[in-house]
């Protein structure tokens, strides 16, 4: 008996280490917290690939297997650049905004662009982008929205808005891979409903105070008291349709999309757009950027 008592403490032993090392192990599945910078980067080098490659050979090499772009509506980024020859011209944006998940999955960027013909100063066009990027399970961020609205050339640079990710959103991947898009598509229906009653209560109620505008023919407005007195000065009135979500396994950042009616003094037009949401300090869902991208008739 004796002989037995150091057996059955070195066996409890090890199961208490194993346990320990266990958990350790699990913890340590965690993701490390996302940077910045790997989405600008990302950015900077579509941009370079444009530079060297083309507009079409660029596309087709960064987008996500699901990339969609507008042209005007909604298509995929291989069907679209893979159907057309190659694309002329010269194509430079500079990221302006940036925001990358906690667990780095998913991202966006957004700044000015200039598409240049060839043809002379004169036939440049001006305007506003914004990009979201997925990771691909490798560590590579690929292009899964892309989207921009023209403007007159700006009188002024835009300043930067890079923000790093709250290391302590970082966790494990939900076991349900489409709950965080049934959950963002509910929020965006419930968005599309509350425009019908009224735009100015719907944007003073989902829209972060450092909000986003961005509207054709317009310069992109930011601060939710810019977007209040643009909507209202405007007389706009808007009907929308969601199509499709996604989130980060994170939850701080996600994306809706989908198509939208808008009433603009007498004027009615029809457009696609983009949400871009984040979850704040009382972790409240807001919207950080929307984009409206034109279906030309």
């Amino acid at each position: 008996m004796k002989k037995l008592i150091p057996t059955m403490k070195r066996f409890t032993l090890t199961a208490i280490l194993i346990a320990f090392f266990s958990v350790l192990a699990s913890a340590q599945k965690l993701p490390t917290a996302a940077k910045v910078q790997s989405v600008i980067t990302a950015e900077e080098n579509f941009n370079k690939l444009v530079a060297r490659k083309g507009i079409k050979t660029a596309f087709l090499a960064v987008a996500d297997p699901e990339g969609i772009v507008f042209k005007p509506n909604m298509k995929k980024i291989t069907d679209f650049y893979g159907g057309i020859d190659k694309q002329p011209g010269s194509l430079t944006w500079k990221p302006k905004v940036a925001r990358i998940s906690a667990n780095g999955d998913l991202a966006f960027t957004a700044g000015p662009y200039i598409y240049d013909n060839g043809k002379g100063d004169d036939e440049k066009v001006y305007g506003d982008y914004v990009s979201v990027w997925k990771d691909d399970g490798d560590g590579n961020l690929k292009l899964l929205i892309d989207l921009g609205i023209q403007h007159p050339e700006a009188e002024s640079e835009a300043t930067l808005d890079f923000k790093e990710p709250d290391p302590a959103k970082v966790k494990a991947p939900a076991k349900d891979p489409f709950a965080g898009k049934s959950v963002m598509m509910e929020y965006d229906k419930t968005f599309n409903f509350s425009l019908t009653k009224s735009a100015l209560a719907t944007y003073k109620e989902f829209l972060s105070p450092e909000g986003r505008y961005y509207f054709p023919g317009f310069e992109p407005m930011t601060g939710l008291d810019k977007v209040l007195k643009f909507i209202d000065n405007e007389a706009i009135s808007i009907s929308a349709e969601t199509v499709s979500a996604g989130r980060s396994t994170s939850n701080d950042l996600a994306y809706t999309y989908g198509t939208a009616r808008i009433t603009k003094g007498s004027i009615v037009s029809n457009f696609n757009y983009v949400r871009i949401w984040e979850v704040d300090a009382q972790k409240k869902l807001n919207v950080l950027l929307e984009v409206f991208s034109a279906v030309e008739k």
